[in-house]
């Protein structure tokens, strides 16, 4: 009884511990819409995201967003606002480096 209890529990907490994980699902990106302000993006797409840009550009704040799809590691979305303002996004694919030892 004891180990069943124990099984769940880590199913329980494995469960809880991966949905803060940012996972770019069709479902998600379907339902976001140009013109969004920021607050309503990071309600859909949630709060992990990593600022990789932020300036002032003729007057204009200009802020742009990356979420990590941590399903697929090589793949980057940048959001871009501007006033706040959804503007576009696109995915970028990081460059996987490799390493080559001297013989």
């Amino acid at each position: 009884m004891k180990t069943r209890i124990c099984i769940l529990f880590i199913l329980v907490l494995i469960t809880t511990a991966c949905s803060s994980v940012v996972n770019m699902t069709s479902e998600k990106m379907n339902k976001l819409e140009l013109g969004m302000s920021k607050q309503q993006v990071t309600e859909i797409l949630g709060s992990n995201y990593t600022i990789a840009e932020k300036k002032i550009e003729n007057g204009v704040q200009v802020e742009v967003l990356s979420y990590r799809d941590f399903y697929k590691d090589d793949e980057f979305y940048m959001f871009i606002f501007k006033n706040n303002t959804l503007e576009r996004w696109h995915r970028e694919l990081a460059l996987k480096q490799e390493v080559v030892k001297d013989k």
